[in-house]
């Protein structure tokens, strides 16, 4: 399963450029999620698992609390990408908080749709 998380913050020459968090267990999908989203312009991050992810964002050490009921996490979008689609796993990610449930493998038809819930405009 991914998880992808989206801000505006960028650094250097991409100050503005909108950077994404991809986390993925499978080097493979990491390496397309990473190429396909390079390819829209985005700052991509890639890691492998949410503790690393969670570090990068300065939530390692918030114990007890999910990573979107944090504050300094809260305004960031979460969309959830799975080779499963279960139905009883998309309601528990949606539920928590995410805001969209992709299967896998990404396509290049799906990354008009992550930017647009990157860029905020599916609030």
């Amino acid at each position: 399963m991914s998880a992808m998380r989206g801000s505006a913050q960028g650094g250097g020459g991409e100050v503005g450029k909108l950077h994404v968090l991809a986390v993925d267990d499978s080097s493979v999908s990491r390496k397309l999620i990473e190429k396909l989203l390079r390819g829209s312009l985005y700052r991509v991050t890639v890691v492998d698992s949410g503790k690393r992810a969670l570090e990068l964002l300065g939530a390692g050490k918030e114990n007890g609390s999910s990573s979107k009921g944090s504050s300094a996490l809260r305004d960031i979008p979460v969309v959830i990408m799975s080779s499963e689609n279960l139905p009883n796993r998309v309601s528990r990610c949606m539920e928590e908080g995410a805001e969209d449930f992709l299967l896998k493998p990404l396509r290049p038809a799906d990354v008009p749709r992550l930017m647009s819930i990157m860029s905020g405009s599916t609030k």
